[in-house]
């Protein structure tokens, strides 16, 4: 018997060669398509989370600067309470004290 190489009982040609190689191509075509899936998922999944990154930090800024609003409308509103206070009283304190000092 002559020597065949490595693989015994494979022919080189004919119609079981044929179909080896077409499954072959396939399994190839199908393995490149689930790899750009993959690929293509996994940039959604980055792109998703830049795009909720973002989002949180416009919040953020937002919420900054919310913030900063109400404390100064707090702030003003007190010092006009604290205004009509003094009206509601009759004048600035101040003034009442040193009235009541030179008389």
């Amino acid at each position: 018997m002559e020597y065949r190489g490595l693989h015994r009982g494979k022919s080189s040609f004919g119609p079981r060669k044929k179909k080896n190689k077409k499954k072959k191509k396939n399994k190839k075509k199908k393995n490149k398509k689930k790899k750009k899936k993959k690929k293509e998922e996994e940039g959604d999944k980055k792109n998703k989370k830049k795009k909720k990154n973002k989002k949180k930090n416009k919040n953020k800024k937002k919420n900054k600067n919310k913030n900063k609003n109400k404390n100064k409308n707090k702030n003003k509103n007190k010092k006009k309470g604290e205004q009509r206070h003094r009206e509601k009283n009759g004048g600035r304190e101040e003034d009442e004290e040193n009235e009541g000092k030179t008389s």
